[in-house]
């Protein structure tokens, strides 16, 4: 179970700073436009765009993907409690 977890941990990190990253591309000019900045918008945009369409921006502020990240952060805890549960019913 522990590998579970361990995998669960990694792959809550790596989802967790492409979305830092795709964020941090949209201070450059172009950069989304990329390569990378491609993949990572393939990747992060349907995760993020259900919270664009409930947060309004406020001026040119986006705060959609922190609280996005926020509910990364408790998705994956409630995964987490979960497992636990299920773990310990065997």
């Amino acid at each position: 179970m522990d590998y579970v977890y361990s995998l669960l941990s990694i792959v809550q990190e790596i989802y967790y700073f492409m979305i830092i990253g795709y964020l941090i591309l949209s201070w450059f000019p172009n950069a989304r436009d990329s390569f990378v900045g491609g993949i990572l918008g393939k990747c992060v945009e349907p995760y993020l765009s259900p919270f664009r369409r409930i947060i309004p921006n406020i001026g040119p502020l986006d705060l959609s993907p922190i609280v996005a990240l926020i509910a990364l952060r408790f998705v994956f805890s409630g995964i987490y409690a979960v497992l636990d549960y299920i773990a310990r019913l065997f």
